[in-house]
């Protein structure tokens, strides 16, 4: 029995998720979901986003499918995300590019560089630490490596011409790369940015730091449609939870016009983690024909709700089954 919380979060994350559960129900029915409420919403309540009870409740899952989470801009507040992240070590993010003939894999370290939380304020600054380790560096490398193993390449984004940082971090993976006789090449991640938005055929498996990574997959998402076509995989070695990447966009929440996509995909991300690649494929499969058949969401130029493009998945998942 795989147990899967379904954390819905904030905003869109309450429209998406739902559709993404009810698809990971309709092909894996033996699934065993509970819900699981973190998020603003929650601390706006009671002052708590995401407490130690949670956070039990989240261990205690096989895999976690999570929507969005609003981050105010207040002192108070810690990001939910990266209270997870770090206390379930889901150290490797994996975002794939995935659309027409784009097929790229970005994966970020996911626990340290800029978002390792250690940060303060004081009256004339603020600061923020950016810690980038030997053993952080070498298990999102290695992580990568296996992706790009049965793929083709792997590139290293980093800044090394100005981070010292970064200079551990390429030399952590190359050598890396090269232990799994990867052919890989380091490129600066100004560069890469632009590069892969003019020649994304260039690139197969990315890997790079935290905040690094988070930018270039949001820029790469202009390639495949928009931030609501892009899934997630955060991976650590005992704990894995799926989101997609977009935000909780409360300035549309409650209006039924959210692109489930990648919510969807992030369920099908989530099948072939559990073992069920045929699922997945299924899943993934059903999303492109309807998309193909013209039933889009309005940011991709159609007239359909969120509830409706989930249900013309669903049935064609079923017709799929039958």
């Amino acid at each position: 029995m795989v147990k899967v919380a379904v954390v819905e979060g904030d905003g869109i994350g309450h429209e998406v998720v739902p559709v993404a559960r009810d698809i990971l129900a309709a092909v894996r029915p033996d699934f065993e979901f509970f819900d699981v409420e973190v998020g603003y919403g929650l601390w706006e309540r009671t002052g708590f986003a995401c407490g130690e009870e949670t956070m039990a409740e989240l261990r205690s899952a096989d895999a976690i499918l999570f929507g969005a989470i609003t981050t105010p801009p207040d002192p108070d507040y810690r990001s939910v995300l990266l209270k997870i992240r770090h206390d379930l070590d889901l150290y490797a993010n994996v975002r794939p590019i995935q659309g027409g003939d784009v097929d790229i894999v970005i994966v970020r370290e996911n626990t340290e560089g800029l978002y390792s939380g250690i940060e303060w304020r004081e009256p004339d600054r603020a600061c923020t630490v950016r810690v980038v380790t030997r053993r952080g560096s070498e298990r999102v490398a290695r992580y990568a490596c296996t992706l790009a193993k049965s793929r083709r390449h792997l590139t290293v984004g980093n800044k090394a011409n100005v981070l010292k940082s970064d200079c551990l971090f390429v030399e952590v993976c190359m050598a890396e790369a090269a232990r799994a006789n990867v052919p890989c090449t380091a490129r600066y991640i100004d560069a890469l940015c632009l590069d892969v938005l003019m020649h994304p055929d260039r690139y197969d498996v990315i890997v790079t730091t935290n905040i690094f990574g988070d930018i270039l997959s949001d820029a790469a998402a202009y390639l495949v449609g928009g931030l609501g076509m892009l899934p997630s995989a955060n991976i650590g070695e005992r704990h894995a939870l799926f989101e997609p990447v977009h935000g909780s966009a409360p300035d549309i929440a409650g209006q039924n016009i959210a692109n489930p996509i990648a919510a969807i995909r992030s369920a099908a991300m989530l099948l072939r983690h559990v073992g069920d690649p045929a699922s997945a494929a299924a899943v993934e499969g059903a999303v492109r024909r309807v998309v193909d058949v013209g039933v889009r969401t309005p940011d991709l130029g159609g007239t359909a709700g969120t509830r409706e493009f989930g249900a013309a998945v669903l049935r064609e998942v079923g017709r799929g089954k039958a």
